[in-house]
């Protein structure tokens, strides 16, 4: 056996069997891989993209035969084909992930939701700096508005503010972009700058019949939280921000008041863009009596509704004559505050319709660098009424006029916090003190 093993026919026998076995397993390999292959490509196409991202695709998606990605990817092919940047676009080359990033923005644009909105890398540290309380440039508050670029609110005393911007302009071009239909952050870009530089709005403006220029020099932008006055007997407290420091200071001020002897009390929320729901929650249990509904959160659903109510005291001790001012930069956490003592009677609500913000927004990371902000649910009001559009109601309404620096507002909460029947008012407001009616 041992000569046969060494003999030549052996190593003749060896040959043979390579010559055949390795095309045959070379071809069964191939034929393997490209089965699998084909597979992956199926299933990039079906919609299964879990392996570009490492995660497992959402059942909904991966079940329904109804979704076809085909298209999308079928377009990202063919814009890497035959894409070629003319001189009326950018010469910016876009990579890959930025594709991606824009793909999710124009997914949340389908939500038709002007406050579910995607951050990429550059408009999360625009929001970022927001919530820093700031940055440089115009301090103006802005949303997507019935399609449109508007202004929430300008931020007082800040370069927009003292330039003339007002609560619902729309910008329709900045520093001659067309910025009508652009997202807030992407305008942010455009409006922040560097200190002293100026920036030049076009804005459209109810009333206007042309559209009005306006130039504004970008400043340093510091967000305030609070501040007061007395004004003969009332003391006035003026809330520019719902953030994280709003609950204390109120509480302080609230304390000086109370050592004042004073009985009148005026809460400006006018030109406050809102801010955290806790902070308007705890404001507003101030003077809502315990355990009384606030505000509820409404999930269509998803999850139980969640109602928020007073935590006391409620009734603030020396606060006999309240007024609430509000106008149309009052929004968000504003028109909680707003409802919730509008709707228990505790206040009398003077100025404008507020913004009319009713939804809720949890913000989510996407990546380090990308967040998403979604809408997650309603906020109804005590009464059982959803802040719409148009958002609430004042019980007398009266608007300011532009051409001086006194505010007709305030005038006119001081003029109603002097009458005898101040708290027949709030129950029942009589039609020729209401003011006109909002169309």
């Amino acid at each position: 056996m041992k000569k046969f093993l060494q003999s030549k026919w052996v190593h003749i026998l060896y040959i043979l069997a390579f010559i055949l076995v390795y095309p045959i397993s070379i071809f069964i390999s191939y034929t393997f891989g490209q089965a699998v292959g084909e597979h992956k490509l199926d299933s990039l196409i079906e919609g299964n993209i879990s392996h570009i991202y490492e995660t497992e695709v959402p059942k909904k998606i991966s079940d329904t035969q109804d979704i076809d990605f085909d298209y999308f990817w079928k377009t990202w092919e063919l814009l890497d084909q035959k894409f070629v940047h003319s001189t009326a676009t950018s010469t910016k080359v876009v990579d890959d992930q930025a594709k991606v990033w824009a793909a999710i923005s124009g997914l949340t644009t389908a939500y038709d939701d002007p406050y579910t909105v995607f951050f990429p890398p550059e408009e999360k540290k625009i929001f970022d700096e927001d919530i820093e309380g700031e940055f440089s440039g115009a301090g103006i508050e802005i949303g997507i508005r019935n399609g449109f670029l508007t202004v929430i609110s300008p931020l007082s005393g800040t370069p927009a503010f003292k330039a003339g911007i007002k609560a619902k302009d729309i910008i329709s071009e900045i520093d001659g972009q067309d910025s009508l239909r652009i997202s807030p952050g992407s305008a942010a870009e455009l409006i922040r700058g560097e200190r002293g530089t100026p920036v030049v709005m076009t804005i459209l403006r109810e009333g206007e019949r042309e559209p009005l220029q306006i130039t504004v020099v970008r400043d340093t932008i510091t967000i305030p939280t609070i501040k007061s006055e007395v004004r003969g007997d009332v003391y006035i407290i003026k809330l520019y921000s719902f953030n994280r420091l709003a609950s204390s200071l109120f509480q302080e001020e609230l304390g000086v008041f109370a050592n004042s002897g004073l009985d009148k009390l005026v809460i400006d929320v006018r030109g406050n863009p809102g801010g955290f729901l806790q902070a308007s929650v705890d404001i507003a249990s101030w003077f809502v009596p315990e355990g009384e509904k606030i505000v509820t959160e409404t999930f269509e659903g998803k999850s139980e509704d969640r109602i928020h109510v007073s935590r006391g005291p409620g009734n603030f001790p020396g606060a006999d004559k309240i007024v609430l001012l509000t106008d149309g930069g009052s929004a968000s956490a504003s028109e909680i505050l707003a409802g919730a003592l509008r709707d228990h009677e505790v206040a009398l609500l003077v100025g404008e319709n507020t913004f009319g913000k009713g939804s809720v927004q949890e913000l989510v990371e996407i990546s380090p660098e990308t967040s998403l902000k979604v809408t997650i649910a309603k906020w109804i009001l005590p009464d059982g009424e959803h802040i719409s559009i148009d958002g609430i109601n004042p019980d007398v309404r009266i608007g300011e006029d532009v051409e001086t620096d006194e505010s007709e507002q305030l005038e006119k909460a001081l003029e109603l916090l002097d009458r005898d029947d101040f708290k027949t008012l709030i129950q029942f407001v009589p039609e020729e003190l209401r003011g006109e009616s909002k169309e």
